[in-house]
């Protein structure tokens, strides 16, 4: 059974960081592509940033200069630095990600909760 477990969420001020981690358990053959999407209340999910196995990555307009995502293949684990964070960053965070068991299949995690407050 696959599974993507986030970590790292949390409160924070406005101006400071947080790492989440993104970590694909199980048993599968490959990952394509994984992603860090948000959802905040009375808002529809968003694509946050994606990052290919071939290292390319894009990213919301929103977050472009203050988020980066990397991934660890070697450990099936996707990260998100996040930076300078606003409160209008606030949301639910859930990671994505394009995993071949015995066919190809979208995955999601259960989200983590990042809230930016002073």
């Amino acid at each position: 059974q696959v599974q993507l477990v986030e970590s790292g969420g949390g409160l924070v001020q406005p101006g400071g960081s947080l790492r989440l981690s993104c970590v694909a358990s199980g048993t599968f053959l490959s990952i394509n592509a994984m992603g860090w999407y948000r959802q905040a209340p009375g808002k529809e999910r968003e694509l946050v940033a994606q990052r290919t196995t071939s290292g390319s990555s894009n990213y919301a307009d929103s977050v472009k200069g203050r988020f980066t995502i990397s991934r660890d293949n070697a450990k099936n684990t996707m990260y998100l630095q996040m930076n300078s964070l606003k409160p209008e960053d606030t949301a639910v965070y859930y990671c994505n990600a394009e995993i071949r068991t015995l066919y190809w299949r979208n995955y999601w995690g259960q989200g983590t909760q990042v809230t930016v407050s002073s």
